[in-house]
């Protein structure tokens, strides 16, 4: 089962999410903490797969948060929930390591998917929101010098640039023909080789140092 922590101020929606999310045989919902550094505190003491975390909490906030969960149990996963589509608190989430982000209006079943890839090492992201967080990287971007992808292998750059484009591992499969064990092996040695934590990260990072044009069209899937 998957280990589920929440971290919400409100606790009459931390006891809405236990009953929806508990719903669901592949969730154990572990524990209920009101602020950030009550989350950081529960997941060094316990086993934690995913934290579903509000970025809006008195005290510590939920960015400084992720950041920290991530640096004492990195195997910790964090999925953030906010009201708004997309702002400042959410790309900074996004940058301390969280695996994605859904507004807090997301359907149940959309909750426990993201939840449950979140868990599997995937990186889920708001759809309404995806264009947004790409328009403010590349206001933000700082273009690096020489080939931003000379570590990787001629393989592993083919996966980084489907990858950057919002490629699945089914459509990267299909792309280069290959099986789904060997595009996750390829998927870990690039995130290694990068020093990035998820696939939303590769997608910043190539939008970040150019690897990706501005106005590129998404990877088609299916």
């Amino acid at each position: 089962m998957i280990r589920v922590l929440l971290a919400d101020d409100q606790e009459l929606l931390r006891d809405a999410l236990t009953t929806i999310l508990g719903a669901d045989a592949r969730l154990e919902i572990v524990g209920g903490v009101a602020d950030g550094a009550a989350a950081v505190e529960y997941v060094r003491a316990h086993d934690v797969d995913v934290v579903l975390m509000d970025v809006r909490m008195p005290g510590m906030d939920g960015i400084r948060a992720t950041e920290e969960v991530r640096r004492v149990r990195p195997s910790t996963r964090v999925l953030v929930l906010t009201t708004f589509d997309v702002d400042e608190y959410v790309f900074g989430a996004i940058r301390a390591g969280a695996s994605g982000f859904l507004t807090k209006d997301a359907r149940p079943d959309a909750l426990v998917d993201a939840i449950v890839r979140v868990a599997a090492g995937d990186a889920v992201m708001a759809p309404r929101a995806t264009a947004l967080l790409l328009q403010h990287v590349r206001r933000q971007a700082v273009q690096a010098g020489g080939d931003p992808l000379a570590v990787l292998s001629p393989r592993e750059r083919e996966v980084a640039l489907l990858l950057a484009r919002g490629a699945s591992n089914d459509d990267i499969g299909r792309a280069l023909y290959l099986t789904g064990n060997t595009v996750k092996t390829h998927v870990k040695a690039i995130l290694a080789k990068l020093g990035l934590a998820d696939r939303i990260q590769v997608v910043i990072w190539a939008y970040e140092h150019g690897v990706v044009e501005p106005g590129a069209q998404p990877h088609p899937r299916g």
